[in-house]
């Protein structure tokens, strides 16, 4: 599972490495959350790439309502053929989602520990997306995605057993293609060596509220009080 992510790099770093004409000025996130709105790039039908704004949690075509998007904020790659909420989606709209970084956690109830994964020099990635777009009652309109995740490896695999789908850069534009004939070949072909190259990093314990939004997110674990000694 990923329920939490970074994305610090400025708007001009992210339109250079996902090969974007431009991009709207972008507010750092140092502790994305579900169903906030945040950047993803995708392909218009006229082969443009462009970023933008969506909600994280899919919320599918056919849902009642948004709440639905609290159970959907990730998608495992094994089954992603064969869920209702997703089964359209990865055919004909994928997406890349921009990040530095996540977030896992390791032990138990208030022993929780963040760790705060990411690649050497904190590079920006992309994360295998999907998007959607809901219409609801009174012409409500909400855009929507959900993060792929892969069973764990390397740094991540010692904190949890799942990990999002990380896309190396050769595979953007196949991912990306709306109109790819066997999105299941795609997804079994997809080069994704990045997510070996992981370092994790134990990190403050503000990350765990997510009204906590700022680089102390980032800073290192606070000490633990030193025990008092008796006379």
């Amino acid at each position: 599972m990923c329920g939490r992510f970074t994305l610090t790099r400025s708007a001009a770093e992210v339109a250079e490495h996902f090969g974007l004409a431009a991009v709207p000025e972008l507010a750092a996130h140092w502790n994305a959350a579900p169903t906030q709105e945040l950047a993803v790039v995708r392909v218009r039908s006229s082969g443009e790439r462009v970023l933008e704004l969506r909600r994280w949690g899919l919320v599918p075509r056919w849902a009642k309502d948004v709440s639905v998007g609290a159970r959907t904020i990730n998608a495992r790659v094994e089954s992603v053929f064969e869920r209702p909420a997703f089964r359209e989606a990865v055919r004909q709209r994928r997406c890349l989602v921009p990040a530095d970084g996540f977030f896992e956690w390791q032990g138990k109830a208030r022993a929780r520990r963040p760790f705060h994964l990411a690649l050497p020099g904190g590079a920006l990635f992309a994360i295998a997306g999907l998007y959607e777009r809901w219409h609801g009652p009174g012409a409500e309109v909400v855009d929507s995605f959900t993060l792929l995740t892969r069973p764990a490896r390397g740094a991540v695999a010692t904190l949890h057993d799942r990990m999002p789908l990380l896309v190396d850069p050769p595979g953007y534009a196949a991912w990306l293609d709306p109109t790819a004939p066997d999105p299941a070949a795609l997804l079994a072909a997809l080069p994704e060596a990045l997510g070996a190259d992981l370092v994790a990093r134990p990190v403050s314990t503000r990350v765990n509220d997510v009204r906590n939004d700022d680089p102390g997110c980032l800073a290192p674990p606070e000490e633990p009080p030193l025990p008092l000694f008796s006379a």
